[in-house]
């Protein structure tokens, strides 16, 4: 990620220095440098990128006031690098920023605790390898003072779109980056935000990641089709509604052959998945301010279950499942019905994992009292990052109308598309059940649905039992909001206290 920013800085006409604790990596990226420079541009031009080999070496070859962009793990490695940043003689209006997977609370101590030594700021960073060379997502936050002097460095490096279409200007050739189009970053607010936002970005990833495999799985196991058949499907829903980056690269993998075997490469991968926390992060904080994400909370669960391999393959063999029935039988035998119904299922489970993380968003910022622009997030997440996708362009339209909108749901566009499609939704999870096929995200997604389209939900029985067994009073329909009552179940009269 590293080596990949400054080679995207460097093409955008910037001059970088570059350290490293491993000496090898700082003479890759002065190497893959001149390489590029030699091939793109015919060595016309001197050395873009200066290695160096130590901090103060580095220090002393930027311009003042610095911009230092720090790319390393989230955590303790962060301060490590400030406090050598401190030793090496940084000075109070340099610039340093963050552009790991930081945890946003870490971020606004970080501005708190290196506020007389330099500017702390933060960026959060979307589009893995090929989109830090080429064009990322960038979620900066922090000091307006620090982000005015980079924007013009974030907006060149940053991902484009058409700003009519929403749809990615992408050109993968080193020296000669996109610079038509609109950028894919824009300053998100205070201390912390840029980095949650960003979390909340990789929790909505987690939920798309595994709708997708619930899709895949449902495809597999349920009508017998083969990865790459499963592929091609993917392919065609890549054409529609559900155009997007994981689901391009999903066609692709379950359409790659195994180098060694020659077998269907996904059947090589052992089941087991892993996680670097943000997901979690995003499901705990949904809990921690009481803003209902069960898709995210389902993906990040997901994960922990695969890891437990050994106790699945033991259960496999003593849990019984429903006796085999295809699930081409539901569809009346024609399976590209279950196919369609099953593509509109998993539109409307992703409609409800972007509502869930937009909601989430909307809550934590009033808690923090910061002002989020939803509209300009959807924009920037339509290129660069991980879950780009044509779906974003809705989202974006959906907040220019109504930038005051509590839940995507409410979204004439989306509350239409989801009626609409919502019995082949439930036919699906139908099918998931019947067949014995694990579906925990689209399943949740419609739970989550089904609930927010319920006037009256079980929650007054709920409270009846909490008041009985812990006096934890109730509220009353026919009385005031915020009254609370309390009935003396004990008692033999079970007279009603208003406390």
């Amino acid at each position: 990620m590293g080596k990949n920013l400054a080679l995207n800085i460097a093409d955008n006409h910037y001059r970088v220095a570059a350290f490293d604790l491993d000496a090898d990596k700082v003479q890759g990226v002065v190497r893959q440098e001149e390489l590029e420079r030699i091939k793109y541009l015919n060595n016309v031009v001197d050395a873009r990128i200066d290695g160096c080999n130590n901090i103060s070496e580095m220090l002393s070859k930027l311009e003042k006031p610095r911009v230092v962009l720090l790319s390393v793990p989230a955590g303790a490695p962060v301060d490590g690098v400030c406090q050598s940043l401190i030793e090496a003689g940084i000075e109070a209006d340099d610039i340093v920023i963050d552009t790991g997977n930081s945890l946003w609370t870490d971020t606004v101590e970080r501005e708190k605790r290196y506020a007389s030594d330099f500017l702390f700021f933060s960026c959060a960073v979307s589009g893995g390898e090929v989109g830090a060379r080429f064009g990322p997502s960038l979620m900066p936050s922090g000091s307006l003072t620090a982000w005015n002097r980079i924007e013009p460095i974030w907006q060149a490096i940053a991902a484009k779109v058409d700003a009519k279409t929403g749809l990615p200007i992408e050109r993968f050739e080193p020296a000669n980056p996109v610079k038509e189009g609109e950028p894919c970053t824009t300053y998100i607010g205070p201390a912390g935000s840029g980095h949650y936002v960003k979390m909340v970005h990789n929790g909505i990833e987690y939920a798309d990641m595994q709708l997708i495999c619930e899709a895949y799985q449902l495809l597999r196991d349920g009508l017998g089709y083969t990865p790459a058949q499963v592929g091609e499907v993917f392919e065609r829903w890549n054409a529609g509604s559900l155009n997007s980056y994981l689901m391009e690269i999903s066609a692709d993998v379950l359409q790659q052959a195994d180098p060694l075997t020659g077998a269907p490469l996904v059947d090589m991968i052992l089941d087991k998945a892993g996680q670097k926390g943000t997901g979690l992060w995003t499901a705990v904080s949904s809990l921690q301010i009481g803003c209902p994400a069960p898709t995210i909370a389902e993906a990040v669960y997901a994960r922990a279950v695969s890891t437990q391999k050994v106790q699945r393959q033991q259960l496999s063999q003593q849990l019984s499942g429903p006796s085999h029935t295809p699930v081409a039988k539901f569809a009346d035998g024609d399976e590209q019905v279950f196919i369609a119904q099953l593509e509109n299922a998993l539109y409307c489970a992703k409609v409800c994992s972007y509502a869930q993380g937009f909601q989430l968003m909307a809550m934590q910022a009033k808690e923090q009292g910061w002002k989020l622009d939803f509209a300009e997030i959807a924009k920037i997440w339509r290129a660069g990052c991980i879950i780009r996708a044509t779906f974003l362009q809705s989202i974006t339209q959906a907040y220019q109308q109504n930038a005051e909108l509590e839940n995507l749901l409410m979204a004439e566009t989306f509350a239409k598309a989801l009626s609409e499609k919502q019995n082949d939704w439930r036919f699906a999870v139908s099918a998931a059940v019947m067949n014995g096929i694990p579906a925990p995200c689209i399943s949740s997604a419609l739970a989550y649905y089904d609930s927010y389209r319920c006037e009256r939900l079980p929650a007054s029985l709920l409270q009846g039992q909490r008041d009985f067994f812990g006096a934890h009073t109730f509220e009353r329909t026919d009385k005031p909001a915020g009254d609370k009552y309390h009935l003396n179940w004990s008692s033999e009269d079970r007279t009603l206290d208003k406390l």
